[in-house]
């Protein structure tokens, strides 16, 4: 069911995983400069948003803090398994890959090292930490006030 605070929670957390994408994009070793990575992973952020947060408002601010944390860890997953996945499908097309399996166990390889790469820096998780905790009141604000 559509309501104002899965509006307002879409949108927070498109703009978080976006500004969060931005910051991220400097740390690739291959400096990826391509749009499309910025607005798929803020479409995440807002799938994420609409999905997760969206259920999980009319239970406190408290619980807003938390649950704005854990839409935000959601859709850091998602994004990585989507990347990662993207970039297995890439290395398989090249024939790096002796069979599925191994294509398949490349992505989780992928996924650690990217999530390394991301804890590493301290602004990315900062952005995803404190702007997630915001997002998320932000999102319990707009039940109380539209819903």
């Amino acid at each position: 069911m559509p309501t104002a605070s899965r509006l307002v929670a879409a949108l927070a957390f498109a703009a978080l995983c976006y500004l969060a994408s931005d910051l991220f994009v400097r740390l690739l070793p291959n400096g990826r400069t391509d749009l499309s990575f910025l607005i798929i992973n803020a479409g995440i952020g807002a799938l994420c948003g609409w999905l997760i947060m969206g259920r999980l408002v009319k239970r406190g601010y408290g619980k807003a803090l938390e649950s704005g944390i854990r839409t935000a860890a959601t859709a850091l997953f998602w994004a990585l398994l989507v990347w990662c996945s993207a970039e297995m499908i890439g290395h398989s097309m090249a024939m790096r890959y002796d069979g599925p399996t191994e294509a398949v166990a490349a992505v989780f390889g992928l996924m650690y090292d990217y999530g390394l790469l991301l804890v590493t820096d301290w602004q990315v998780m900062v952005t995803l930490l404190v702007g997630g905790m915001l997002a998320g009141l932000l999102a319990e604000w707009a039940s109380h006030r539209f819903d």
